[in-house]
């Protein structure tokens, strides 16, 4: 078996995990260090699972450009619109409001407040059978 967990560290680790539980997430597992460091953090909403840490180096975050940083999360949810519109309430930078695709699902994207990009869509990866 294997399977993808994003790993994402933050410059303000703390915040950024009350940040996610303003979305639905909740700890599973926190390690903490001196001087408010989170070493490791394990987190849940469903079956998603994302792993935070403060950062341990002064990361460059590409930066938005047009709508998309070129690299983020993808979270799948039949609660796209719940899911944007909390995110933004609790801080983040709306990209794609809630829409429709071509392709038959829901999507949107915002940037959280560190600038790290978070998509939410009902399309899920893997399930469509390859010709």
């Amino acid at each position: 078996m294997s399977r993808a967990v994003p790993y994402l560290s933050y410059p303000d680790a703390p915040s950024a995990i009350a940040w996610l539980q303003e979305l639905g997430f909740g700890v599973s597992l926190r390690q903490d260090a001196d001087h408010g460091r989170v070493v490791h953090c394990e987190m849940r909403l469903g079956d998603a699972v994302i792993m935070v840490a403060s950062d341990d180096a002064d990361y460059e975050i590409p930066g938005l450009l047009g709508q998309s940083t070129g690299v983020g999360v993808y979270l799948v949810t039949e609660e796209v619109d719940g899911m944007f519109r909390r995110a933004v309430a609790a801080g983040a930078r709306p990209v794609i409001e809630p829409e429709q695709t071509a392709w038959g699902s829901r999507r949107s994207r915002v940037v959280d407040p560190w600038g790290r990009e978070w998509s939410f869509g009902s399309y899920e990866p893997g399930r469509v059978s390859q010709p």
